[in-house]
């Protein structure tokens, strides 16, 4: 992983850290994770300098596994950066994991309530704060057999055009060969290979004029998502599909979801 080691020194200057007891969560959270990810694969990382080392930025990552966060959480953190997920408000249910994700200030996501947008709310906040957040615009692990994004979340266009902030599309595969959910299957041994590609940022200035209607952020979510495709295809080495999975809708699911 010899680019963000050495990304991380050339930032040492800018890295940012947590304040109060965030800083001890955050210490707790980096003691923890690093050694546990290296333990079950060797990670590859391609890109990963179009992450600014200051300021505001949205990654728009795939999601194939459970584990994709800690490695995401672990790879953007070698850039020097704090980054901040929407995650299921279950997990803050979960002794000293809570106290980590309120110190290191995670966004808890409750679907299917009516604090289902706040979550959404708290990402534009992040943003507006010059905070890095993470979004999973599948909404969940893709339901794909063959691991390819499924049709995206809306919450992703309206964080990425309400803000001018870049847009960073990214990739990781690998991570659900350590831990399948769907099959119930873990698998630790032997060590697996986990790959990341970083793209660089989208240009979407030509959409940003004009109100946010649902076409536009049909469009702005299918073209993040879209990269985001290209980029797994490039590090699978294998041509994408050139539509996205679509999974069996609920009814009265909110397109709208926080990813």
């Amino acid at each position: 992983m010899a680019e963000p080691r050495s990304l991380r020194r050339r930032r040492r200057r800018t890295s940012e850290g947590g304040k109060g007891t965030g800083k001890f969560w955050l210490g707790l959270a980096r003691a923890v994770f690093y050694p546990l990810t290296g333990a079950l694969a060797r990670t590859r990382v391609r890109g990963l300098h179009h992450i600014p080392a200051e300021g505001p930025a949205l990654i728009v990552l795939n999601h194939v596994s459970h584990l994709d966060p800690v490695f995401d959480a672990v790879t953007v953190h070698r850039a020097a950066r704090v980054p901040r997920f929407m995650a299921k408000n279950s997990l803050w249910n979960v002794p000293v994991l809570r106290n980590v994700l309120v110190g290191v200030e995670q966004i808890p996501v409750f679907r299917g309530t009516v604090d289902a947008q706040k979550a959404l709310r708290q990402a534009h906040e992040a943003l507006e704060n010059g905070k890095v957040v993470l979004i999973y615009p599948d909404g969940t692990i893709t339901k794909d057999p063959d691991g390819w994004p499924m049709t995206p979340k809306l919450g992703v266009a309206r964080l990425a055009l309400t803000h001018d902030v870049p847009v960073i599309p990214a990739a990781r595969w690998g991570t659900r060969a350590v831990y399948d959910h769907y099959r119930k299957k873990f698998r630790p041994l032997p060590r697996k290979r986990i790959d990341f590609a970083f793209g660089e940022p989208m240009d979407l200035s030509a959409h940003r004029d004009g109100e946010l209607d649902t076409p536009k952020l049909r469009e702005v979510s299918g073209l993040a998502m879209g990269r985001v495709r290209e980029l797994l295809g490039e590090i699978r080495d294998e041509q994408p599909p050139a539509d996205f999975y679509s999974a069996a809708r609920r009814p009265g699911k909110d397109d709208d979801g926080a990813g």
